[in-house]
């Protein structure tokens, strides 16, 4: 009887050996997944200083780290309250199993497991969380397999990176950087604990939910520690009374969304995983400076918005406020003499429109051409002391074979006769700049234009007022020939992109030659008095050189001031997102030129070492004419002969074009 009863039990252990053999062969692939993790990883921005710009991420934002850098306490921790004997079991625990078997036998129902943390994360990677024997056998298998590849410190790094610490964090680096703005070697005892307490139910455990709950856990887990001698007496009692200061903060701590939105348009078709790929992006933006031209853009629009509900007070129209809907503003501030980015700022609140006017919108730069205009006037052979007509000029021609009369004013209305160059553009005259592209030829102007980069150019008198079209983003790359001496530079935002495996791609400034640093430098000397003393002194700061030009459209329908220090150059721009015209107070002088001002004021405090001053180069001269020191070049010599208007007529001239 005895051999029977042995017989088949052999029989029956045989079958069972046989059907765990073939159930292994069935599942023993599905542990590649584990054996080659590869998870989603969180994109990080950093500015040019390190600092975290922001997090991207697809389903899970997890920021990877490898076993050496996680703290030796973090792990002590988790395999203290989780799976006291992981250094020294196979995969599985039979005596933690034993116990559980008869927990639930005894209760009739799956009441205590006993997964070990390897088990925990086949569980995770590869099978599902279901409560079912066939699940538990599988997950028992692959643990003792796993057990056989990795080594326990390659089983712990893909646990700690992959389990899910509750708040959309995935990954123990992720959740102390979320929970507690620290990095994993800079958190304490009580704060390890509380994250290693998570993973058994974080939802639940979240300290941003129910702290006092999580505190709980995470005493548990010091207690342990305490109980297997793995801490002592002080360490315990300090731990056990520290309360952490959480965190609650957005996943991505996007500081800069318009900066982050632009980056990832322009990789999005090179790197497509670029949102979940794990790459470092070290941006050109200075965090610092991108602060200061938000909230400088937006002390501006609050300006005007004061100044409507003032008008409409006056006028008792408090109902119409789409004004105040459809006002908006960009800035795009870089480093003259790369193009480096240093702030882009998209919009007044990027909450209530992700539009990006800095780099989408389209709009005409008004008077903000006319040092385009007058630079090439120069490199012609005019001098800033060169004496221009400023009359009225009434223009007629057709529009498909009906006839036109077009009639430029100055701003506000008025005419001098004469005028020299540097006055003519100090004071942003129309009907001076008018004549000065008729006698230097619009063949020629349209020509220059089109070598700082213009396109879809009027081929016509019109090119003088700004009539084509630019986004903020394009305007700084033409305007750079200015703010760097002559060699225009294309603003460039990506610095270095490092991918998961440590390889670098470096990004370099693209720059072109335009004018000779002596050309530029009369023009610069005539955009530092446009500051000074001409139409935008609320652009001026003390204590710093600043050059630049309003600019502002028909109508009011857009408000520009583009200018530079001797080291940076900022390109602010002003309209209603409609296209409709803005207030008549609201000109490039009087709503953008202040954003230049606060942003360079504040700047200069923070980084008090960038230059100061414009360096005059050596071949530009200086002379006396009419009593008045100007400088000159041998491209742009002194002139000799003044132009005299005849006193008995200094109204208007009838032209055809």
């Amino acid at each position: 009887m005895i051999k029977y009863i042995f017989g088949f039990f052999l029989l029956v252990g045989l079958v069972i050996a046989g059907w765990l053999y073939n159930l292994y062969e069935e599942i023993k692939h599905d542990i590649d997944v584990v054996i080659n993790y590869a998870p989603k990883q969180s994109t990080q921005f950093f500015d040019k200083n390190g600092k975290l710009i922001a997090n991207t991420f697809v389903g899970e934002n997890r920021e990877y780290v490898k076993y050496d850098d996680i703290p030796a306490r973090i792990v002590e921790g988790l395999v203290a309250i989780e799976d006291t004997q992981y250094f020294e079991h196979i995969g599985i625990n039979p005596d933690a199993i034993s116990r559980a078997i008869i927990k639930d036998i005894k209760a009739r129902a799956f009441v205590e497991g006993a997964s070990t943390l390897t088990q925990q994360l086949v569980k995770m990677l590869v099978l599902s969380s279901e409560k079912k024997i066939i699940r538990k056998i599988k997950e028992a298998l692959l643990a003792i397999r796993l057990e056989t590849i990795l080594t326990k410190e390659e089983i712990l790094e893909r646990y700690l990176n992959n389990v899910y610490f509750g708040h959309g964090y995935y990954g123990v680096r992720t959740a102390a950087r979320g929970y507690f703005n620290k990095d994993l070697y800079e958190l304490s005892l009580k704060e390890m604990a509380i994250l290693v307490g998570l993973p058994r139910a974080p939802s639940f455990y979240a300290p941003t939910k129910n702290l006092k709950i999580s505190l709980a856990r995470a005493n548990q887990v010091i207690t342990r520690l305490n109980t297997l001698g793995w801490i002592n007496k002080e360490q315990y009692e300090r731990a056990i009374k520290e309360v952490p200061t959480i965190h609650k903060q957005t996943l991505t701590k996007n500081k800069a969304p318009y900066v982050v939105d632009y980056v990832l348009k322009l990789l999005k078709d090179d790197i497509p995983d670029i949102k979940s790929g794990g790459y470092k992006i070290k941006l050109t933006v200075d965090l610092d400076a991108q602060e200061i031209a938000q909230k400088a853009l937006n002390n501006s629009h609050k300006e005007a918005v004061k100044r409507d509900l003032a008008i409409r007070k006056k006028t008792k129209k408090l109902d119409n406020d789409s004004y105040i809907k459809n006002l908006n503003g960009a800035v795009v501030s870089i480093e003259s003499s790369t193009g480096k980015i240093l702030a882009l700022v998209g919009g007044i609140d990027y909450k209530k429109s992700m539009f990006n006017r800095a780099v989408q919108s389209k709009r005409q730069p008004g008077s903000a051409i006319k040092p385009f205009l007058y630079q090439i006037g120069l490199n012609e052979g005019l001098n800033p002391a060169s004496e221009l007509v400023d009359i009225s000029r009434t223009y007629d021609y057709k529009v498909n074979n009906v006839n036109k009369k077009w009639q430029p004013k100055n701003y506000g209305g008025n005419f001098k006769g004469v005028v020299n160059l540097r006055e003519s553009l100090v004071y942003s005259r129309n009907l001076s700049t008018i004549n000065l592209v008729t006698d230097t030829g619009v063949g020629i102007v349209y020509k220059g234009l089109e070598e700082y980069g213009f396109s879809n150019l009027p081929n016509d008198l019109s090119i003088t007022l700004g009539t084509m079209s630019v986004s903020p983003l394009e305007f700084s790359e033409y305007f750079s020939a200015f703010a760097n001496n002559g060699t225009k530079v294309k603003p460039y935002i990506i610095e270095q992109i490092t991918n998961k495996a440590g390889e670098t791609i470096t990004f370099e400034p693209q720059t072109t030659p335009i004018n000779t640093p002596e050309q530029t430098f009369l023009i610069t000397s005539i955009l530092k008095d446009v500051v000074t003393r001409g139409t935008a002194t609320r652009a001026k700061v003390s204590g710093i050189e600043l050059a630049g030009k309003t600019g502002t459209t028909n109508k009011n329908v857009d408000a520009w001031f583009a200018g530079y220090s001797p080291s940076i150059q900022t390109i602010i721009w002003f309209g209603n997102d409609d296209n409709t015209p803005m207030r008549r107070t609201e000109t490039g002088g009087k709503i953008a030129a202040p954003v230049f001002s606060y942003f360079y004021k504040n700047y200069l405090e923070s980084h008090p070492e960038i230059p100061r001053r414009f360096i005059k180069p050596t071949k530009v001269y200086s002379s006396k004419i009419n009593g008045k020191t100007e400088y000159y070049t041998d491209v742009s010599p002194l002139p000799e002969i003044e132009i005299v208007i005849p006193p008995e007529n200094p109204g208007e001239e009838v032209i055809e074009f």
